[in-house]
């Protein structure tokens, strides 16, 4: 299991509870939507998943075999090294190549020898249908093309969970379909995949696991 939360409670900054009570399991390989209104504590979920929301309480909060009640600050990096995680803002760094966004991360996670950073580099292009565009600043790309940027930069270190916080909110319907397509083929490789999103028809698409967030709790 790569993440099991039992009887999680969440709160903001300001310590006005998001979430109580949640139950939130996921197992190698599926494919999970967190479906809600605007607001109702989708991506504070997905926060406290990759460190960078505490959780308030909880019987059991699991990720990656690390207990999230008790992570020091010094573990999240490695932890953040073992997942994906895909924006809906791309966050590219917009003063650099396609190729250089994506030696930054691996230079930054260990990688050293420039033929693997090479090799690795040319794979997740290819695995996201963006072969070629190595040189491309991101300001000539699309925003569909930046969020497949986005998604080869999470998949750089074969990670076993994604996290996609609303990644199709700022792409037209038909790019968005096709950026939850390739999440879908992600995931039948193997690697579970997590998708915060209140568009509801590409559920009917692309069907999976849902949970909803409403009124405070997490519904399966």
């Amino acid at each position: 299991m790569l993440i099991n939360y039992k009887n999680v409670n969440i709160s903001h900054y300001d310590e006005e509870t998001v979430l109580k009570g949640v139950n939130f399991k996921v197992n190698a390989g599926e494919f999970i939507y967190i479906i809600g209104k605007v607001g109702s504590g989708k991506s504070s979920l997905l926060r406290t998943v990759y460190g960078e929301l505490d959780i308030d309480s909880a019987f059991t909060a699991n990720v990656l075999g690390r207990d999230m009640m008790r992570i020091r600050r010094s573990e999240v990096q490695s932890l953040r090294r073992e997942l994906g995680i895909v924006f809906q803002d791309f966050k590219l760094l917009t003063d650099r190549s396609v190729r250089r966004n994506l030696e930054f991360v691996l230079r930054a996670t260990g990688w050293k020898d420039a033929y693997d950073i090479d090799k690795r580099i040319s794979e997740v292009l290819k695995s996201v249908g963006m072969e070629g565009y190595d040189e491309r600043m991101p300001h000539e790309l699309s925003g569909g093309e930046q969020q497949r940027i986005a998604i080869a930069r999470a998949l750089l270190n074969s990670p076993k969970l994604i996290l996609a916080d609303e990644p199709t909110g700022n792409l037209d319907p038909e790019t968005a379909e096709s950026i939850v397509g390739l999440f879908r083929d992600i995931s039948s490789t193997g690697t579970a995949v997590v998708i915060t999103t209140h568009n509801m028809t590409l559920l009917e698409k692309f069907p999976g696991i849902v949970y909803k967030c409403e009124d405070g709790k997490l519904i399966n």
